[in-house]
Parts: structure tokens; C-alpha cells; sequence
């Protein structure tokens, strides 16, 4: 067994397999693990593989989401299910499973994740090193709020995850914990243990001066209904200067839109058209923001470079990723797949192509968020 493999197992199978559960369970190694981490092609029978690696992963906690692409040891795949576990003898781990999302209470939701926390550091003061993990149903349309309402209980812990996918569907996304696959819910894993762990937040986009202005939306339902006054559709193929009738999730990869927040700037990706002509977003969007045409770096080049700064003071035994569905289709779309993979696989990058990434108390678009996971005893420097 590798040194990274001995301190993150991770294990692949094919979505349709008859003994993926099995598969996985051998691919993992004995364990026992304090947490494993699913992330289910929607090709997958989500309902049988939830129920059976509950019961037959040797883990405290399986956890998990579907996807809108895996990433593997092959970089970016399609059609498998992927398991990450933490090994209980290097980290502990404790989940709050947050169900009717819609309805969610942001203090109780705070409070319950504050109290995770202190319990599982009262239990556990040894292990120095915390982070929090979330998968949240990624058709919920509760993420930002979800987001923002846990950062008031993460303190100083990095708080990452990313939102459950369709592929390219959009009908139904699921987030798995005892044995149960669930809509309308998030699970949020706190983990201590011994490995040092930096997180990590990057996109390739800078903000042009081609600017929008967001007249009407509906908000609850994340819709513009207009842009500069004019029919929202219309009016953003207009200044791509593109025809309204064939603007479609390739045109959303390669031009996304971007708002400043806190003096940087954060995507607001489209997901879709509407037949009325209105835009349905990812994430959070209302009247009066202003939008901001972006241009891309080349995306292997970027992203290699800024997976590189991660490499010191030693390489991460494994990088945990939450990528934006859009950034998959854009690499696709001009041909860079290849490249994206081959730099995801040097670094040793496992996750899941989301429809959102979490960040603090931040739900974003069109980017990679996730953590680099360290060797015991790892002094990192402090963030400046």
C-alpha cells in the first residue's frame, strides 16, 4: 500500500457493476475508517449502492452524493462510483444530517454544527487538525442559505463541499448517509486527525468591463427574468452577439457571468434557459447586481499551476475536489479534457464534477474548491 494510500484510501468501481459494493469494499482495504466519502454516477442503481455500503464498508460513517462526473485516478470519468475513506486510526469524524432544506432553521442548523464540533473535540482533543465537509442536494435552490447559515458555526474550520449532480439532466440529485438516498437534505461530516489539511478555492476567470444589470428576477427560484430591461435571454445573447435561439450550457461555460463580492469576484453560472426566455442560475442572483462578462486563462495551465503552490513544504497525499460541472464542459468543448485529466491525476485529485462548490459561507459557480490532505506531522505555514 502507497504512503497516500495508506493515509486516504480511495477505491473505483464501474456505476453498473454487479459487485460495485464489493469492488469498493476491497478497493478500501480493511479499514477500519472513521468516514467514507461516495460519490455515485447517476447511472447508478443510488438507492442499492446506499443501502449496501452502509452496511458493508468496515467505517463509522459512509457518506455520500451523485454527481455530475466523477474524478478519478483516470482525471475526469463518467459512469462510476468513487469512495474516499479516512482511516479511523488517523482521523475521527462525526455528521449532522440536515433534512427539509426548504424549511431550514439557519440558528439551529449553526448551533447543531457549533455542537458537533465541541463534542467531537472534547472526544477527541488528540487530534489536532479539523475541517468540515458538506454534500448538499444540488437542486435544493438552499445552498447559499444553507452556506451562510453554517459558517456562523465553523469558527476558524475550513468549511468546503460541493452540490449532488445530474450529469447533464437536472431532474433529480441525491445525498446518501445511513444507508439512505435523500432529496431536499444536505450531510455535513466534521473531521478531526492528524494529517494537516489546506483548503483550497481557485477559478480561471477575470472580470471584463462588458457589464449587465440584473432588472427583474425572482430570487427564491434563482430566475432573471430581465437584463437591462429587455427579455433576459435576448438581452445576453445580444452582447455576446449571438443568436437568442441557440444559447445553450456551452455558451454558459464559455462566457460565464461574474459578481463582485467582498471585493473579489464570484460566478453566478447560468444552468438553463426557460421556455419563457428567462435564466434559471446556479446560485444566488436578484435585481440590481451587476453582472460582469469574464474571460478565461488556458484552465490546465492555470490549474496546474495553483495545484503546484500546494506542494509545499511536501506534496498532499491526496487532494479532495468539488469542480464545477460548467469547468467540465468547458474543457470539452475546446478540446482540453485530455490535459485537465492528466494534471488532476498528477496531483492526485478525487471528487466530483458538482453544480456548485461550497466554500465558507459561500455557495460559488465555476470553480474548484476542495482540500489537500497532508502526511502526519506536516508543519504548514500559516495562511497569510
Amino acid at each position: 500500500m502507497s504512503a497516500a494510500q495508506d493515509c486516504i484510501a480511495r477505491a473505483s468501481a464501474p456505476a453498473q457493476d454487479a459487485d460495485v459494493t464489493g469492488r469498493l469494499a476491497r478497493g478500501l482495504g480493511p479499514g477500519p475508517f472513521a468516514l467514507v466519502m461516495l460519490f455515485v454516477s447517476p447511472r447508478a442503481d443510488v438507492a442499492r449502492i446506499a443501502a449496501e455500503t452502509a452496511a458493508r464498508l468496515p467505517a463509522a460513517h459512509v457518506v455520500g452524493c451523485t454527481t455530475a462526473g466523477e474524478i478519478s485516478e483516470a482525471g475526469y470519468d463518467e459512469g462510476a462510483v468513487l469512495a474516499l475513506g479516512f482511516p479511523s486510526r488517523l482521523f475521527a469524524a462525526e455528521v449532522l444530517e440536515l433534512t427539509d432544506l426548504d424549511r431550514l432553521s439557519r440558528s439551529a442548523a449553526a448551533a447543531a454544527f457549533l455542537q458537533l464540533r465541541q463534542d467531537l473535540a472534547g472526544a477527541q482533543a488528540h487530534l489536532p487538525h479539523e475541517f468540515a465537509l458538506l454534500l448538499v442536494d444540488g437542486l435544493s435552490l438552499c445552498e447559499d442559505d444553507l452556506a451562510s447559515a453554517l459558517a456562523a458555526g465553523s469558527g476558524h474550520v475550513p468549511l468546503i463541499g460541493g452540490s449532488a449532480g445530474d450529469g447533464l439532466r437536472f431532474r433529480e440529485t441525491l445525498v446518501l448517509h445511513r444507508g439512505r438516498a435523500l432529496r431536499n437534505a444536505a450531510v455535513l461530516s466534521v473531521l478531526r486527525g492528524l494529517c494537516p489539511v489546506r483548503a483550497l478555492n481557485m477559478d480561471h476567470l477575470h472580470p471584463t468591463e462588458r457589464r449587465m444589470v440584473v432588472t427583474r428576477a425572482d430570487p427564491a427560484a434563482r430566475i432573471v427574468q430581465r437584463i437591462n430591461a429587455e427579455p433576459a435571454a435576448r438581452e445576453y445573447a445580444r452582447i455576446l452577439g449571438k443568436d437568442p435561439a441557440l444559447i445553450d450550457y456551452l455558451t454558459f461555460a464559455a462566457h460565464p457571468l461574474a459578481v463582485r463580492v467582498g471585493g473579489r469576484y464570484h460566478v453566478r453560472a447560468v444552468q438553463r434557459v426557460l421556455p419563457s426566455g428567462e435564466l434559471l442560475f446556479f446560485s444566488a442572483i436578484d435585481a440590481g447586481v451587476v453582472l460582469a462578462l469574464t474571460e478565461p486563462e488556458d484552465l490546465p495551465a492555470h490549474l496546474d499551476r495553483r495545484l503546484s503552490q500546494l506542494a509545499g513544504p511536501v506534496p498532499p497525499v491526496a487532494v479532495l475536489g468539488f469542480d464545477c460541472v460548467l469547468r467540465r464542459i468547458e474543457a470539452e468543448q475546446k478540446q482540453l479534457g485530455g490535459a485537465v485529466s492528466e494534471v488532476l491525476r498528477r496531483h492526485r485529485v478525487w471528487g466530483f464534477s458538482t453544480y456548485g462548490e461550497q466554500f465558507g459561507p459561500l455557495h460559488v459557480n465555476h470553480t474548484l474548491t476542495g482540500c489537500a490532505i497532508y502526511p502526519p506531522g506536516t508543519q504548514l505555514a500559516e495562511p497569510g
